[in-house]
């Protein structure tokens, strides 16, 4: 899944795409790169990030969805208000990339009147607040319990497991610690087996790790995608689509071989 943000303030310059001709060709060259799913978002959701109005959100996202939705990938649209994903899917999208998990006003019954996919993320608070001293009792447990309450509510309004995924929200009100928890127990985040989506991709808890700034994070963020990979998740969100997707090649020829023995 390669990362596009129509927006001025995320939190990694060069994945900005605020004119809609480059935020196309950034889509075009991912695709041609190997991203299976391109995901536009049109409100930063960095920590301390400020909301914006659900009509500047469609303007920034909704023209864009219109010109790449002919693209071989699946079109995303980032965000979690209801209003904005009923645009966006009129527009083309076709799965909904919701950090609040489906948890805004009539975007339960939305979804489950339409056909996308859904991914469901965990997130202590919001964006502005959630890095404020997150406290859990054990992480793995209560992202777990979360997500398994996000997805008997989907299947409850009606939304299909075949169309849900599930994200543990790497950096949405965590720690280094929490984060590291997370992705060395991928696989017990989900009850009922749905593929897990992972979001590390130049985050500051590989600055944290490495000393880096977000601009010298592509080492680490390639290391973690394959990690994430290993333990188990099925989609990588990614802002470098052709390094991750050579590194997996790699890690996928190795499993194969060490599997089938050719």
């Amino acid at each position: 899944m390669g990362v596009i943000n129509a927006t001025p303030d995320s939190f990694f310059a060069q994945s900005r795409s605020i004119a809609a001709d480059a935020a196309v060709e950034t889509a075009v060259a991912m695709v041609d790169a190997g991203a299976a799913i391109v995901d536009l978002g049109g409100e930063s959701t960095r920590p301390g990030a400020s909301p914006v109005s659900e009509a500047e959100e469609i303007d920034r996202t909704v023209p864009i969805i219109e010109r790449v939705r002919g693209l071989d990938a699946v079109i995303s649209i980032d965000t979690c208000k209801t209003g904005v994903a009923a645009a966006a899917i009129r527009a083309g999208a076709e799965l909904v990339n919701d950090v609040r998990a489906a948890r805004s006003d009539g975007m339960l019954e939305l979804l489950a009147a339409s056909d996308v996919g859904v991914c469901l993320m965990h997130m202590r608070g919001e964006p502005r607040t959630m890095q404020e001293r997150p406290v859990y009792a054990d992480v793995v447990d209560d992202v777990r319990a979360f997500l398994d309450e996000r997805v008997a509510a989907s299947l409850e309004s009606g939304i299909e497991a075949t169309r849900l995924l599930v994200d543990p929200g790497f950096g949405f009100g965590k720690t280094v610690s929490h984060n590291l928890a997370l992705l060395a127990n991928l696989r017990a985040l989900s009850s009922i087996e749905l593929p897990i989506l992972v979001g590390l991709s130049r985050k500051s808890t590989l600055g944290e790790l490495t000393g880096r700034t977000v601009d010298a994070r592509l080492p680490a963020s390639i290391a973690a995608a394959v990690l994430a990979a290993v333990n188990g998740a099925a989609v990588l969100r990614v802002h470098d689509v052709g390094e991750t997707v050579d590194a997996l090649k790699v890690v996928e020829a190795t499993l194969a071989h060490a599997r089938d023995g050719v």
